[in-house]
């Protein structure tokens, strides 16, 4: 069976409490969770004051927490050394390397005044692909910014504690990330994606209530190594093209406009410009359509965006389309409403929207076809939006 069984939110919470017994001999006083995402539509331009149109998905992190009376975090996760942090100083990036989200996190309360955290011991565990293009990054940021709230006694809002791990990602793990990551795992909801504003900040949830649809993911299994550096190339050429075209916002900018970067020396500048411009008209449309349960014209949208990715933005790679290819092939009448790339690109995973009633055939079409043309056992599983955030 391709479909990948999930491991529960209780299974994982069991095994964080388990975990912690073994490496630090305590009982949990506080466990947290926060989900991965996966973008249905919108890719690329959360930095580009675009919109963006994610759900928060049933693959989790979560940690289990526990204070030792000491100035001192220490915590582990599966398969890496432990991480020693002092929480008597300002943080600064350290090692291990995975280590340095959390460090973030911490300066991120240091600066808002919540200091000093309490020592704690802590361990992570997880069911989210990591370099699946899923937001593993966002969702260990956001869980563990919801166990420093909860060893504070304190509250942040939805978005200051979003925006607090987005700045952590930034000046600790040197990515350059958007909003959209941060905000789709600590704004989910049950039966909802959310449309996020990338210039306002402000989300609104779009209902996406159907049973008889279902949101497909299948992990590429690869991640080339263009991805952190083509990324933050990305974002530089489009800061360069917005110069160029005299603007201080995307969202000013029109397709006619784009006309005078053509005869610019440097003409990716254009191809990056009309990924941008028309990926937010496609999201806009898409949350129309959604809001009218016209969930059949996704399909188009969700085709012209995985082109614009391929041709324009060239972030894709020859595993997404391949399985974006697939799908097509498998088509309407085969169950298959629409299916893109999503996320960063240069590998990590595809999203497909189709009928619930064909999903498992839809899913072992795919991984054969896959399987059979690139020698690599694809991940696939099904999700529905799900709750953001929180303490257990």
């Amino acid at each position: 069976m391709p479909l990948q069984a999930n491991e529960s939110l209780a299974d994982l919470s069991a095994d964080a409490r388990t975990h912690l017994r073994h490496y630090y001999q305590q009982e949990p006083s506080l466990l947290a969770t926060a989900p991965g995402r996966v973008n249905l539509i919108g890719e690329h331009i959360d930095y580009c004051d675009g919109f963006v149109l994610p759900l928060a998905i049933d693959r989790h992190i979560v940690i289990a927490a526990a204070l030792n009376n000491s100035g001192t975090a220490r915590v582990r996760t599966m398969g890496e050394a432990e991480a020693i942090i002092s929480l008597e100083d300002p943080q600064k990036p350290g090692d291990p390397a995975w280590s340095n989200y959390l460090r973030g996190v911490l300066e991120g309360f240091r600066l808002r005044g919540s200091w000093p955290v309490p020592g704690f011991n802590a361990v992570i565990v997880g069911n989210l692909p990591i370099g699946g293009g899923l937001s593993s990054s966002a969702a260990l940021e956001l869980a563990f910014a919801t166990i420093v709230e909860g060893l504070l006694d304190t509250v942040l809002g939805t978005r200051e504690k979003a925006l607090l791990c987005q700045k952590a990602e930034h000046d600790f793990a040197g990515v350059p990330c958007g909003i959209m990551d941060q905000f789709a795992s600590a704004f989910g909801q049950k039966d909802n994606l959310i449309l996020i504003d990338c210039q306002t900040k402000e989300p609104e949830l779009i209902p996406f209530h159907s049973n008889d649809l279902s949101i497909l993911v299948t992990n590429t299994m690869v991640r080339h190594d263009l991805a952190t550096s083509e990324y933050r190339k990305r974002r530089e050429d489009t800061e360069r093209a917005l110069a160029l075209l005299g603007k201080s916002s995307w969202r000013e900018v029109n397709p006619a406009d784009l006309e005078t970067l053509r005869n610019e020396p440097d003409g990716l500048l254009f191809l990056r410009a009309r990924h941008v411009v028309s990926e937010i008209a496609r999201t806009r449309e898409a949350a129309k359509e959604l809001r009218r349960d016209n969930y059949a014209a996704l399909g188009p949208l969700m085709a012209a965006s995985h082109q614009s990715l391929r041709d324009d933005f060239e972030v894709s790679c020859e595993e997404l389309d391949l399985l974006v290819h697939i799908a097509n092939e498998i088509g309407f009448d085969g169950g298959v409403l629409g299916s893109r790339m999503t996320g960063g690109g240069f590998g990590g995973s595809t999203v497909t929207l189709c009928r619930s009633a064909q999903l498992h055939e839809i899913a072992a079409r795919l991984s054969m076809d896959y399987e059979e043309e690139t020698d690599r056992t694809p991940q696939l599983f099904s999700t529905r939006p799900v709750q953001g955030a929180r303490l257990l």
